[in-house]
């Protein structure tokens, strides 16, 4: 796994893109934003976002529960922390009242295609415009904020910790960022 193609492009938002991706994301539909800051604020995959109930949101801890979709067996959950206002917001939207009913109620291709549009309108570099970009750049944006890699591994629900090593390869400003921490 990288965070470059083959054609060394990053496959990743950069700050400001990602920064960008939120404010667009901000103008879209109520259901679109909500989609967009779990992805966002989560780094979870997209079917993993598609899953989540009502039941799965800790308003008052502010915790997101997520069921990992990925491994063999079920009935594994990672909680991830997320900031007081996407949980407000998910709340005003949603009516977060615990239930076991799905938060969006549409399909996967349909939530990628909402995903792509605010990319698209957030002007965000082709080879990182896709949910799986929002993914990792949640991966790099916590590893620049200091995030220890444990704990990035434990949110993002790998098994290996060198899957995750992967946002410890970053280019340009977010590499002379972490390399500036040491001078």
């Amino acid at each position: 796994m990288s965070l470059h193609t083959a054609q060394g492009r990053r496959k990743y938002l950069t700050p400001d893109e990602r920064a960008r991706f939120i404010a667009t994301a901000s103008r879209q539909p109520p259901e679109t934003l909500t989609l967009c800051l779990i992805l966002a604020y989560t780094g979870c995959r997209i079917s993993e976002a598609l899953a989540l109930t009502h039941a799965d949101l800790d308003q008052a801890g502010g915790i997101v529960s997520l069921h990992c979709l990925k491994k063999r067996r079920t009935g594994i959950v990672r909680d991830v922390p997320v900031p007081e206002g996407v949980m407000a917001i998910l709340d005003f939207v949603h009516d977060l009242e615990p239930s076991e009913r799905r938060l969006w109620p549409f399909k996967r291709s349909t939530a990628w295609q909402r995903i792509k549009t605010v990319m698209r309108e957030a002007g965000v570099s082709a080879s990182a415009a896709s949910p799986k970009g929002l993914r990792h750049a949640f991966g790099v944006h916590a590893l620049r904020s200091g995030v220890p890699l444990t704990l990035l591994q434990r949110w993002l629900g790998h098994a290996s910790l060198s899957t995750t090593a992967i946002y410890a390869d970053v280019l340009g400003a977010e590499e002379r960022e972490i390399a500036a921490r040491m001078w």
